[in-house]
């Protein structure tokens, strides 16, 4: 018989089962994504009925099994991203967020790096940092996850760093302006775009301290994502349109 043994993780979703029943998806540091029944959940007294709302994090104890349903049976510690559940707009990046990592990763893959990275930038948005730009970055260090080797780093041609660059479908990558004349893949994205692009590429979440981007960068960059999204992953995910949505609003 199975041990319970306890795992840290962030609930990805649940869904009811039944009456009184959920199925909860939860992205474990050491195992990756797993599905967990959890029994009589809808009880008014279980301390699992919380714990496994949109937007909770801890540590849990439970059944894992690989090759079938695993079984979540309680909860040690538990926290919350309160200012992400608490704001729609907010919850509406996180959500997105979480969503690219269900349909980027397998079920049961160990990948504590993603784990880190999700949970970093799931906290960055909660405590106020601009949410579409930890979003991006997201969006641009998650794609090697889809199996996308983008190079945004030096020309695809002659290897320079320095110069302005344009994005060529064709090269999967950057081109300087040298190499780009008779390219007819660039993407319509300007040299500052690309500079932005390839910033958010790289950069450590560990070295942001604050973010200042104007609106009309942040909305090219939306554009040239999606474009890359578009091009070399070809997913259409619910939250992303309830993201694209949310435009109207304001």
């Amino acid at each position: 018989m199975l041990q319970s043994v306890e795992f840290r993780g962030i609930v990805l979703f649940s869904k009811d089962y039944k009456e009184k029943d959920c199925l909860v998806k939860i992205f474990t540091e050491h195992a990756g994504k797993m599905m967990f029944f959890a029994r009589n959940v809808q009880r008014k007294n279980n301390p699992l009925k919380q714990a496994i709302m949109n937007f909770h994090y801890g540590t849990y104890m439970g059944k894992l099994q690989r090759d079938s349903l695993s079984f979540l049976n309680g909860v040690k510690t538990i926290d919350v991203f309160q200012r992400i559940q608490a704001d729609i707009f907010l919850s509406a990046f996180a959500t997105y967020i979480l969503n690219l990592v269900d349909a980027a990763l397998e079920d049961n893959e160990y990948d504590p790096n993603l784990y880190g990275f999700t949970k970093q930038s799931l906290q960055l948005i909660d405590q106020g940092y601009d949410a579409q730009i930890i979003t991006n970055i997201f969006e641009l260090q998650i794609l090697s996850r889809f199996g996308v080797q983008l190079n945004l780093h030096s020309c695809a041609v002659c290897g320079e760093t320095q110069e302005k660059f344009a994005f060529s479908a064709y090269m999967s990558g950057i081109v300087c302006t040298k190499h780009c004349l008779q390219d007819k893949t660039l993407y319509k994205a300007s040299p500052q775009i690309i500079h932005f692009a390839r910033m958010l590429s790289n950069i450590h979440l560990n070295q942001i301290r604050s973010i200042n981007i104007s609106d009309e960068i942040k909305q090219e960059l939306r554009i040239f994502i999606d474009t890359l999204y578009d091009e070399y992953v070809g997913i259409n995910l619910k939250s992303k349109k309830f993201l694209d949505q949310m435009k109207d609003w304001i």
